[in-house]
């Protein structure tokens, strides 16, 4: 796999930036952001007047070996930006990063952070992937009249939690009560999009901040072809590493 990015900057403002953060993948100038337009993804929420015109709207293409666009993936605003690890996660690749594994009751999970480092504006994902015990199924999001599994994610100040991204369910039927309910009874994966708020009100309580803890509680409800279990609440938790944007600028 190969990673280059494309800006609009200059050579010299790309080769400092380059030097100070000991970047070795090719950065790209794209002068007048002329491929930039090609593309059809110039930032046209910033005006011709403004410093920044010629931005692009942030985002990440995928590329297969003969140079097709596979998937591709677009930010709202040009202060976000999806880490590839985050991406991989959810196309559903593997990638290499610490993980916790937890035992709880009729499951076994192993959890993990895309990314162990972010800024503000950086989109990471938090990982679980749970493998139900033999013979049994925990509920999918949507049931009826059982606890679906749910990943709920404590809010705190600076960090922006988006919908936890569920597989899709198998159809369980339950012949002694004749029902049929969305389950997950093979592993499975649920990825939670979160990201440090960029925004300008939250700014001073990441500035100082070297590190954030992410707390969240698993809930899920087990059974097995005779009963049901109780419905349960798992806690977990996962440290990422702040970093404080780079501001520094040189001459254009």
């Amino acid at each position: 796999m190969g990673l280059a990015s494309i800006t609009y900057d200059p050579v010299p403002v790309l080769a400092d930036f380059a030097s100070r953060r000991n970047i070795t993948f090719p950065i790209l100038s794209d002068a007048g952001s002329a491929t930039i337009k090609k593309y059809g993804i110039l930032n046209t929420t910033i005006p011709e007047t403004n410093e920044l015109f010629g931005y692009p709207f942030p985002g990440t293409f995928l590329l297969d070996r003969q140079g097709v666009v596979t998937s591709r993936f677009f930010e709202d605003t040009y202060q976000e930006r999806d880490t590839i690890s985050s991406v991989l996660v959810r196309l559903g690749s593997k990638v290499d990063a610490p993980a916790t594994k937890t035992s709880a009751p009729h499951l076994e999970i192993t959890s993990y952070l895309t990314d162990q480092v972010a800024s503000p504006g950086t989109h990471f994902s938090i990982v679980l992937d749970i493998k139900p015990a033999a013979r049994v199924h925990v509920y999918a999001p949507g049931v009826s009249g059982y606890r679906p599994i749910a990943l709920t994610v404590q809010p705190q100040a600076g960090l922006v939690v988006r919908d936890p991204q569920y597989p899709k369910a198998e159809d369980y039927f339950f012949k002694p009560l004749n029902e049929h309910v969305p389950v997950y009874q093979r592993p499975f994966r649920v990825v939670q999009d979160v990201m440090l708020d960029p925004s300008r009100e939250v700014a001073a309580t990441l500035r100082d901040l070297k590190t954030m803890t992410i707390a969240a509680t698993l809930n899920y409800q087990a059974c097995d072809d005779k009963l049901c279990f109780n419905p349960q609440s798992v806690p977990l938790s996962w440290t990422i590493n702040v970093r404080p944007l780079d501001v520094e600028r040189v001459k254009r």
